[in-house]
Parts: C-alpha cells; structure tokens; sequence
C-alpha cells in the first residue's frame, strides 16, 4: 500500500506500472455515473490509442444510463463475466471500497498490481497504488494527470469522456468544486472540437415522457421537514415498473429536489431490483453529508454522499433525521 505517497509520486508509480504491464484492467463501480465511466473510458481510449491492451468493465447490472449514449467508447466495454480474473494490473475508478465494484471485486483482490484511482475523502485505499486526492473536482482530473505521466497524447474521443466526467462531478460548473484548475481542464478539452450542446442537453436536459411523469409522482410525495431543512422523497420498484422506466434513468432526480429553496439537505431513496435502498444526499455546504453517509456504511463528499439500506424508507430516513 502506498497511503502516504503524495499524489504526482503515486502517479508517477501508477505510470510506471502500467506501461510494464502486457494489458491492463480497467473498472469502475457499479451502476457507473458520468465521472466513473468518462473517467474509465478515457484511460481505455488513451490505452489503445497508445498499442497498450486494455479491458474496461463493470458490475452487473451491465447497463449504461440511457443519458451516457453519447460517450465513444461504449461499445468497447467488456462484459464482467468476461474480465480477467488475475490481471496483471487493474485500475479501478471513483470506487471508494472494494465492495462498491460488485462482481468484479475478486479480480481486484487477485490483480498483481491494483492501482485506485479517486477523489473521494472515504476512499479505503485498498489498491497497492493509490491516487486519491479529495481536493479534485472529479477522478477524471486525475485520469487526465495519469494520461500525461504515462506520456500518451490526448484523443478527441478521451477529451469527450473526461469532459463528461469534469461536468457531471462538478454540476455543470456549479458546485464549490468548481476551481480556476477546472476551467483550465475545460478549456483544454474543448479545444478537441467537443459536442458540448448535444453533451449538455443528453447528460442533464433530456428525458423520456415516462421519466417526466415518474417525476411529478416523486415530487408529489416528497416530504419538506422545514425545522431540519431537509427535503425528501422516494422512488420503488412499483413505481419504476408502474411507468416503465429503467433505474438507470432515475439518477439526475435529485438534482431537481435539491432546487427545494426551504432546504439544505436533500434526499432519494431508489429502490434496486434487489429491494434494497440506494439513497442519495446531496447538500448546499452547511451539513456534511458524507459524515452521515459512512455512518450508514456508505460514503462520498461533503456536498454529495450516499449510502444503501435494507430497512424500510422511513427508518432510513430516521437516521438521517437523527444525524440532522
């Protein structure tokens, strides 16, 4: 374990690492978001551009988020049954814990070199090179920092990922994360003739009917607790079935209940397929999340945590009442 290497030696030892390696695996944790899968994705692109054999995958369920079609790269994904099972190297990506890359957690504990890359202060950092740094807006700020210690030139199709990445993590350049270092970032991906209208409109704008009806049902049952300043609301199985719409669908809900002006926490509780809860917290700054979300097992950022819970909805919300 390297904990205590500063960020550009753990870089430098990632790089090195990889470029000695005859393929590399690449995962990111389940159910990816935009920051996991551009940041994969755009190493996956570097990787081949450069004639250096790469895998890249995910748990089951092995499914992308209909708003994520535009990123390039997607029919390269591997199916996880089909991943190495030792891997010579492995990078995994916005995992916080072995646990959170599901089925493809044992070829991680088997990788001869397992090298983690993240942004998230709860990070376990279970890799033998780990390139962990909270103070980045996105992991793919550190994708594009690994790209350039390993000397391998920036593609069109890897700016477009890592774009995806930076601008999904940092809000469209609304949350406190967002630094003149990420606009620089920007600034240099965008020079790649990126898509950003269709980008923008895909990732954050753009839904199915369905969807927009799913919505108003959540928004109709969310429940404002004005003495916390808490606001929330839940999404089950029925109701996914009821309207035809996929869990993968239902990831930007909570950006929309966080619009709640009377509150500073704001709360989705998604049913999986296997009855349990994926809750999601997100907050204007004044309440740090992530100290409730590893209190429940869980972890992420001061601003946006999250956790998942086999009690019912309303214990679930308790706890986190009760933290409040």
């Amino acid at each position: 374990m390297n904990d205590d290497l500063p960020v550009d030696e753990a870089l430098a030892h990632a790089a090195v690492a990889i470029r000695s390696a005859p393929d590399v695996g690449l995962a990111c944790h389940v159910s990816p978001d935009g920051d996991a899968l551009g940041s994969m994705l755009a190493l996956h692109h570097s990787l081949r551009a450069a004639g250096i054999p790469s895998v890249a995958s995910f748990s089951e369920p092995f499914v992308v988020a209909p708003h994520y079609r535009q990123l390039p790269g997607l029919d390269l994904l591997t199916p996880p049954d089909r991943f190495p099972r030792e891997p010579r190297v492995m990078v995994t990506f916005d995992s916080g814990s072995l646990a959170r890359l599901g089925d493809l957690e044992p070829p991680a504990k088997a990788a001869g070199e397992l090298i983690v890359i993240d942004h998230h202060v709860s990070n376990q950092r279970y890799g033998s090179i780990n390139v962990i740094d909270p103070e980045a807006a996105a992991s793919g700020v550190l994708v594009r920092r690994l790209i350039a210690a390993l000397d391998l030139p920036m593609t069109r199709d890897a700016a477009v990922c890592l774009y995806a990445a930076l601008v999904c993590d940092t809000g469209r350049f609304q949350y406190q994360s967002t630094t003149p270092a990420v606009f620089e970032l920007a600034r240099e991906l965008a020079c790649f003739d990126l898509p950003i209208p269709q980008l923008s409109r895909t990732l954050f704008e753009e839904h199915r009917f369905a969807y927009l009806q799913l919505l108003a049902d959540a928004l109709q049952r969310a429940v404002l607790v004005p003495e916390k300043q808490f606001v929330w609301t839940q999404v089950s199985q029925a109701d996914l079935e009821l309207h035809g719409v996929t869990f993968e669908e239902i990831e930007g809900l909570i950006d929309v209940l966080r619009r709640t002006r009377e509150a500073e926490v704001a709360c989705v509780l998604k049913q999986g397929p296997d009855s349990t809860w994926r809750v999601s917290l997100r907050s204007l700054g004044s309440v740090d999340v992530r100290l409730i979300a590893e209190r429940q097992g869980g972890g992420g950022h001061r601003f946006a945590a999250g956790f998942t819970s086999d009690e019912a909805a309303d214990a679930v919300v308790s706890h986190i009442l009760n933290a409040l």
